[in-house]
């Protein structure tokens, strides 16, 4: 028999040296907060349960978060649940929905019972593991149906959406109605952000906690500048540079890992050390709206003076949980080849291998930190961590005013966008960050600042301590 449930093998990651970054003072709280939750726990042990653990800024939150429990000694798991292709087609549809999107037409009763009777399955095997009175924190849509039995067989259950809207249209109001009826039983629910709370969900069982980004990963990690165009010249976007340079990263279990895979990329120019270079890093989503930034660099950025735009994704293929990529990267490469001759040179549709994720993410690493722009264009955004990330480089980000994206660009950090559609304003403060280097520096430097004092792992394991608390007192 196949199983449905895998586990995700964490190695610690020693909170010690989280000290330098955060100072003496907040690690000293974090520790404090572990040893009295670990005697709140009494034996209990912390689940998480997602549906991928190689892509998406969920799956690297958990590698870190649980990495640095497994470190405090808290006992955790993490188990990721798999299904068919039709299973992700309708959670696919499912996230598009509460982000206010219709595509794909309404779920049906078919639909209904295929998500139940694949959960239910799931469920069946997790009640093997999963014992009485242990905290179980399930991640999104794709979980949402293992609610009940988890709850059912005694284990303290909360739902965790990293995704939402700050409105309501029918879409919004379909989703978050094929999801109440498995969500009604959860002993608690987690957010972003406060604005995404569905209105029927109990205020008093609701927390707010944003995510984190952790600065030792290979994504977020130092990395020098003959390092970094190493990696850009190992992968196969920069010219210019002589092959066979340093390509080495810290590896999240420890150990040197080293970039030497090339990525898939479609183009036909290739930038040069020193030329300008603005970077959109996400999924192949059209959510995420990769073609909305093509046009708007074509049409708004490259017609006013340098520089070359990257489109960077994952390959199509890796991610499990979104069927939909492949589709969206095969559209935005018809949209290359319709480019002006002159502009098509200056545009690059680049995936990354996903066979290692260090890897992979050193390569974002290297990517984020050549940035002269990152751009992050969404057309709906659960909290887009990947600003958080870009920030942490100190580059200036420009961004939508949508979800947790305005919550990360504060005054002075970056530009957000009203209109995320307003293409002649997307290009407009590209341009302007490009044509102003002392301006990008000077919000760079204090977008970094920004990261380090909300989005770093101390505070989030510190909210985490007091939803998991909760659970128990309850």
């Amino acid at each position: 028999m196949v199983s449905l449930v895998e586990p995700v093998e964490v190695a610690p990651r020693p909170f010690a040296q989280m000290e330098p970054v955060i100072g003496g003072k907040r690690h000293a709280l974090l520790i404090r907060a572990a040893d009295l939750f670990r005697q709140r726990l009494a034996g209990r042990t912390v689940w998480n349960i997602s549906s991928t653990a190689t892509s998406g800024g969920v799956a690297e939150m958990l590698r870190v978060l649980v990495g640095y429990a497994e470190d405090l000694d808290i006992p955790v798991q993490w188990r990721v649940i798999t299904g068919d292709p039709g299973f992700f087609v309708i959670t696919k549809r499912l996230h598009n929905q509460i982000h206010g999107d219709a595509a794909g037409g309404p779920l049906s009763g078919a639909d209904a019972g295929h998500y139940a009777r694949t959960l239910a399955a799931s469920a069946a095997e997790l009640l093997d593991q999963i014992r009485p009175g242990d905290l179980v924190l399930l991640h999104d849509p794709q979980t949402a149906g293992l609610t009940a039995p988890l709850a059912a067989a005694g284990a303290r259950v909360a739902w965790r959406s990293h995704i939402g809207v700050g409105w309501e249209n029918d879409a919004t109001r379909a989703g978050w109605g094929f999801l109440r009826p498995h969500l009604a039983s959860a002993d608690g629910y987690v957010f972003s952000r406060r604005e995404y709370v569905p209105r029927w969900m109990p205020g008093e069982k609701v927390s707010v906690i944003p995510p984190s980004i952790d600065p030792f990963a290979p994504k977020n990690q130092e990395l020098d500048d003959d390092t970094v165009l190493a990696i850009l010249a190992r992968i196969g976007v920069l010219d210019g540079v002589a092959p066979g340079g340093r390509t080495s990263f810290v590896r999240r279990e420890g150990g040197l890992g080293t970039v030497t895979r090339p990525a898939a990329i479609t183009g036909e120019g290739r930038p040069g050390p020193a030329d300008p270079l603005v970077i959109q890093v996400s999924r192949w989503d059209r959510l995420k709206d990769m073609p909305g930034v093509m046009r708007g660099f074509a049409e708004y950025v490259a017609p006013g003076g340098s520089g070359y735009l990257l489109l960077v994704g994952p390959a199509a293929a890796g991610v499990t949980d979104d069927p939909e990529g492949a589709a969206v990267f095969g559209d935005c490469v018809l949209q290359w080849r319709d480019l002006l001759t002159a502009v098509r040179a200056r545009v690059l549709l680049v995936t990354l291998p996903l066979d290692d994720i260090d890897e992979n993410a050193a390569m974002v690493n290297a990517l984020q930190r050549h940035a002269t722009v990152i751009c992050q264009k969404s057309l709906a955004e659960g909290f887009g961590l990947t600003v958080a990330e870009g920030m942490w480089k100190g580059r200036p980000v420009v961004g939508s005013a949508i979800g947790g994206i305005i919550d990360q660009i504060a005054d002075g950090t970056g530009i957000l966008l009203p209109d995320p559609r307003d293409l002649a304003a997307f290009g407009a403060a590209v341009r302007q960050l490009l044509d102003d280097p002392d301006r990008a520096s000077r919000m760079g430097r204090a977008a970094q600042a920004h990261i380090r004092k909300h989005y770093v792992g101390d505070v989030h394991l510190l909210r985490y301590a007091r939803l998991f608390s909760a659970l128990i007192s309850a």
